[in-house]
């Protein structure tokens, strides 16, 4: 071997230790940079957060009482919690799916990328056609971007809606029997994680499911012997839902919203299973019947109420 190769040699080895030291010390400075959650708060955005500062990574949420407030319909609340972030987990609310949402999607998009953020995770709605200009706003941003697109949620029936029906015994809904692989809103936040923090999630679109099909009887049927007591699903008309609902107070663009959910949503159109969660984190997704035991054990179904008619 003459000079010159050795030369070439300890030169090329150089350019690798060079590229090795700048690629590290960008993701020290990325480190540094605090993941915007928004609704940070919620049963996914929560858990996102609580993910990353486990992990000692810098979070800042986005939600009308953080620090930093942050409002969906208040454009100019947008830009403060978008400064020094080099990622961005994106939440609408109440979903992708209503009016408007597309259009303050893609508005926040070009400007998280106008400040400089390099990646954007979005939670989207499996099987609502209504979302896809949401998801296309995002995609278009010029970000790095991944689309969550999650089944229904198990914690609705512990942190939202479907509580008080199951506190009182009797969940009268208009998804006659149509099965729904729901999903944990753990498995999400993990997805949610990796694809934040992690390489090879760019440009993909997850649709994330549990690990088997149920249907709503089946699912009053767990919570029921996971409880200790009866919980029986009633099937009902879309009309006689929103009726309830309204009567109970329940504001006419969700009432809105749960309607088309229910009648346009949950058509068997997502009756089928997945396997993106094993396939992002090595593992399979969590069991309705391992979530509905533990969030018995916490208490929160011990309470009773009076059907609601």
């Amino acid at each position: 071997m003459n000079r010159n190769e050795n030369e070439n040699e300890n030169e090329n080895e150089n350019e690798n230790e060079n590229e090795r030291e700048r690629e590290n010390v960008t993701r020290d400075e990325r480190e540094k940079k605090p993941t915007l959650v928004l609704c940070g708060t919620g049963k996914t955005g929560r858990r996102v957060a609580e993910r990353l500062e486990e992990r000692g990574l810098p979070v800042r949420i986005g939600s009308r009482s953080a620090e930093t407030p942050f409002d969906w319909e208040a454009p100019a609340t947008w830009a403060p919690v978008l400064h020094g972030v080099d990622a961005a987990y994106l939440v609408y609310y109440p979903d992708l799916a209503v009016p408007g949402a597309a259009d303050a999607v893609r508005r926040f998009a070009a400007l998280a990328v106008e400040a400089g953020v390099r990646r954007l995770v979005l939670l989207s709605g499996r099987g609502e056609e209504a979302a896809l200009v949401g998801e296309r706003a995002v995609r278009e941003s010029g970000a790095d971007w991944t689309i969550l697109r999650g089944s229904w949620f198990a914690q609705n029936f512990t942190e939202h809606f479907l509580l008080e029906p199951v506190l009182s015994g009797e969940i009268a809904l208009p998804a006659g029997a149509v099965a729904e692989p729901f999903v944990d809103a753990g498995d999400i936040a993990d997805v949610a994680v990796a694809a934040l923090t992690e390489d090879g999630h760019a440009g993909r679109i997850y649709e994330l499911t549990g690990p088997r099909l149920l249907t709503f009887r089946d699912v009053a049927g767990e919570i029921g012997r996971a409880a200790g007591r009866e919980v029986r699903y009633v099937p009902v008309s879309a009309a006689e839902y929103a009726a309830a609902a309204t009567a109970e107070g329940v504001p006419d663009g969700l009432v809105s919203l749960m309607t088309y959910l229910f009648t346009e949503v949950l058509d068997g159109r997502n009756a089928s299973l997945t396997d993106d969660v094993r396939r992002v984190l090595g593992r399979e997704p969590r069991d309705f019947a391992d979530f509905a035991r533990e969030a018995a054990a916490t208490g929160v179904w011990s309470g009773v109420r009076e059907p609601q008619r």
